[in-house]
């Protein structure tokens, strides 16, 4: 009982904190709310771009918006697979208390075409607390969190528009036959039969800029979840990589898919300068998840990382994050604080000058992103089922289990990133710490049930 109580007056002191925070923010010459857009890439690893040290030379926007704003390098995904890294990100509840935990539900079918699960009337997202505060609201590309019919649709879930894929599993085909606007299914006839005549994510970079000019005027909110350079590995036109040596022909394909990207963003930057909209507007770039397979290892996309998608190693759930709003996001400054997506909600609650709900997994990062000192006490926490696993970073401490009965392998990633030596036996305090955390931060679900024990992961090595 005495812990509930310190608990709840711990979370009353927050929330009058973060209130203050807001005021203080609002009396520091935050004349109206800033716009915010939260651009995701779609398994994009750590190390694609050049910022990060990928030497393809295919990300120049995305590297000159890291040398405009400031680049972290320990900001992590809310999952290693696009479903629940997306609702992490929405609701701000992290792998252990949100509603999904993969992309696929483990019960049988029962007659359903596909084992996925929407949210639910009662999950909150940033859409909806962002739209009561006076935003418009929009999402483009890929959305992965309740198809037409489901309580999880976009306009269902805070959002004024949508234009994309809403099942995650059709994002796959870059030359869809039809996507999804504002609930309706629009017919793409150019890619019937299997044409490639219309790529869709041309439609979005565009989508993106409609968007802009539409609110132009009123704070705004874009949440452009974009499915470059997620498979299937395919493009319009390889460009000047269609010659480049020393590349395998998928690998051509990737670097034209990142190229792509990389112009979009860069497309979208410019037109926010052309209407005179980027001291108003923060611009977050991020992926949902590391790169897999043998082309990210070959191109190093998980650089030095463990692991890859689908895996709580580093290589599954570190990404890169650029953050840009000039004049008030430093420029040229690279930092090491350590962060995740789960910290999106209630940072862009703060920003609308809203009060951040109680019961979140994550908190502001408002003063990271300004470049001050922040403490951060709660620890980040992140499963699986594919094998069942979880995972806790705790300072400068990860834990990882294969199964809720079996020990607990420790790596010092501050020495360590690429999770080569575990270090349990040297540090019995810090096992016991990431256990309780372990024990208390899932609740159960029958979509995705724990297991005692797993078996690690077949591929386990590090990744670049």
């Amino acid at each position: 009982m005495t812990g509930g109580r310190g608990r709840g007056a711990r979370s009353r002191r927050g929330r009058a904190a973060a209130g203050l925070a807001a005021l203080i923010w609002l009396s520091c010459g935050r004349v109206e709310q800033p716009n915010i857009i939260f651009i995701m890439a779609d398994d994009l690893g750590w190390g694609d771009l050049g910022v990060y040290g990928s030497e393809l030379g295919a990300t120049p926007r995305l590297d000159r918006m890291a040398a405009e704003g400031t680049r972290f390098t320990q900001v992590y995904a809310g999952g290693s697979v696009c479903g629940p890294s997306r609702c992490v990100l929405m609701t701000g509840l992290h792998g252990g208390h949100c509603v999904l935990r993969d992309n696929l539900s483990r019960l049988p079918l029962r007659g359903r075409a596909r084992r996925l699960v929407a949210l639910r009337p009662q999950d909150v997202t940033v859409a909806a607390l962002l739209k009561a505060e006076g935003y418009a609201t929009a999402g483009v590309g890929k959305w992965g969190l309740g198809d037409l019919g489901t309580t999880g649709a976009p306009a269902l879930q805070g959002f004024d528009t949508f234009f994309g894929y809403l099942d995650q599993l059709c994002a796959h085909d870059h030359y869809p036959e039809s996507l999804i606007r504002d609930g309706e299914r629009i017919e793409i006839p150019e890619n019937a039969a299997g044409a490639t005549a219309v790529y869709a994510p041309d439609l979005f970079a565009e989508e993106m800029l409609k968007v802009v000019e539409t609110h132009r005027d009123e704070p705004f909110f874009l949440y452009a979840a974009l499915t470059l350079p997620h498979l299937k590995w395919e493009v319009p036109a390889l460009g000047r990589w269609e010659h480049k040596e020393g590349l395998q022909p998928v690998d051509k394909v990737y670097a034209a898919m990142l190229e792509r990207l990389d112009d979009s963003v860069g497309r979208l930057l410019d037109r926010l300068g052309e209407l005179g909209l980027d001291k108003r507007t923060i611009v977050f770039f991020t992926s949902d998840n590391g790169s897999y397979g043998s082309l990210a290892r070959r191109l190093q996309s998980n650089r030095g990382l463990r692991g890859q998608k689908s895996q709580i190693w580093e290589g599954g759930i570190r990404v890169p994050m650029v953050v840009r709003w000039p004049g008030r996001v430093p420029a040229g400054r690279v930092s090491d604080a350590v962060w995740s997506h789960v910290d999106f909600l209630p940072t862009a609650l703060e920003l609308a000058g809203g009060a951040v709900p109680a019961g979140l997994d994550g908190e502001s990062v408002l003063r990271t992103l300004r470049g001050r000192r922040q403490e951060f006490l709660r620890p980040l926490y992140w499963e699986i089922h594919r094998p069942f696993a979880q995972a806790v970073r705790q300072g400068r401490y990860k834990g990882v289990r294969f199964g809720t009965r079996e020990p607990v392998a420790l790596y010092d990633l501050e020495a360590d990133p690429g999770e080569t030596t575990d270090v349990a036996l040297e540090h019995p305090g810090a096992v016991r710490e990431i256990e309780s955390i372990l024990d208390r931060s899932r609740t159960e679900t029958p979509h995705w049930p724990a297991a005692e024990k797993a078996k690690v992961y077949r591929r386990s090595p590090p990744a670049g």
